[in-house]
């Protein structure tokens, strides 16, 4: 989450759907079998006798869809991907509550769910801590519950959690500038963070760290925390320009924030550094692509968790696994990886960014 009412944690984007629900998967337990034995007559593997989810209509799932209020640009992505997700099944009905930031509205919206019996629960709970007892009590209920993004305090709360990676976000910020500023001696690295109160925000700093460590060349001089808005990051970018007249890269955590952070550079007339945006807004692939400005680069937390939650919840509906994996249940939780997508891949990530 890059803001402090979304997450902590591509419709129709081929790959990741390849990867989680292909039905092409080569059989597991086939390649064991090839390997021990030439007669394979006997031999049953949960691989070869598992269905997996794919596109073809099973049996109807009803899911509910609980979410925060979507007062940010990747909190409607949130709720589109699900939206759009559900669409392409015939077997599938989507219950989707209006979100709220207040905790005890958003409790009685899943309630509700609850109550109309839905076959399986999507919730993005605004705190996860608060929202842990309803989840719980779907779960009793015989509900289960994919957890988005931020997750519940208890395991029990939830069947399967799947969100984003705030300190790979950090990882592979740090990896991408330390390897433009690797062959430059005495580097200098400022860092425009989100809201320090936040935990998401600590992890993609310590993320961050991590990564720089493994160039001794790079110092980081600044750190700024910023509010994930375009005005808060308009004046505390302005305050580091001033601070700072001289750096070779920024890492900036929210592209929503980043918008702000470009104006004031462009007031400035800085262009003397690169910089490295976070979560994959729409507006961050198209500056990317035309590359007219320092940035050159944003790390992913995508919003398309929610299309692959919508996924997980039809396969858990329908009682299958996943494609790809010989496992009979699909996992207990998947942790999104946070790409790199620079002007070598923007395109092929264009269509999944959030406005």
């Amino acid at each position: 989450m890059p803001e402090p009412t979304s997450r902590t944690g591509p419709t129709g984007h081929t790959s990741r759907r390849g990867l989680l629900f292909g039905t092409a998967a080569v059989s597991a337990g086939a390649l064991l079998a090839g390997c021990t034995s030439n007669d394979t007559k006997n031999e049953k593997t949960a691989a070869n006798s598992q269905p997996a989810a794919d596109d073809k209509p099973g049996k109807h799932v009803t899911i509910g869809f609980a979410g925060p209020q979507a007062d940010h640009g990747w909190l409607n992505a949130i709720n589109d991907n699900a939206k759009s997700r559900a669409k392409k099944y015939a077997d599938v009905t989507l219950e989707i509550t209006e979100g709220s930031n207040d905790t005890a509205a958003q409790i009685g919206q899943i309630e509700t769910l609850i109550n109309k019996k839905v076959d399986v629960l999507v919730v993005l709970p605004a705190d996860g801590a608060a929202l842990t007892q309803v989840g719980l009590k779907a779960m009793r209920a015989g509900i289960p519950v994919v957890n988005l993004d931020r997750i519940f305090s208890s395991p029990q709360a939830y069947r399967c959690w799947i969100g984003g990676d705030n300190y790979g976000m950090g990882l592979s910020a740090g990896h991408y500038i330390g390897e433009k500023l690797k062959d430059k001696k005495n580097a200098r690295v400022i860092e425009l963070a989100g809201l320090d109160n936040l935990e998401l925000t600590k992890q993609r700093t310590q993320g961050f760290d991590a990564a720089l460590k493994n160039y001794p060349n790079v110092k980081k001089v600044a750190r700024q925390a910023a509010e994930f808005t375009v005005e808060s990051g308009q004046a505390k970018m302005a305050q580091l320009l001033q601070a700072q007249p001289k750096f070779d890269a920024l890492w900036n955590h929210d592209d929503d924030q980043g918008v702000g952070a470009l104006r004031a550079i462009k007031q400035a007339g800085r262009d003397d550094f690169l910089m490295v945006g976070g979560a994959g807004a729409l507006s961050a692939f198209q500056a990317i692509d035309a590359d007219n400005s320092v940035l050159k680069a944003t790390v992913l937390y995508p919003p398309t968790m929610a299309a692959s939650a919508i996924d997980l919840a039809r396969a858990l509906g329908q009682g299958k696994g996943v494609g790809g994996l010989a496992e009979f249940e699909i996992p207990a939780s998947l942790t999104l990886y946070s790409a790199v997508v620079d002007k070598d891949n923007v395109q092929q990530y264009m269509a999944t960014g959030f406005k």
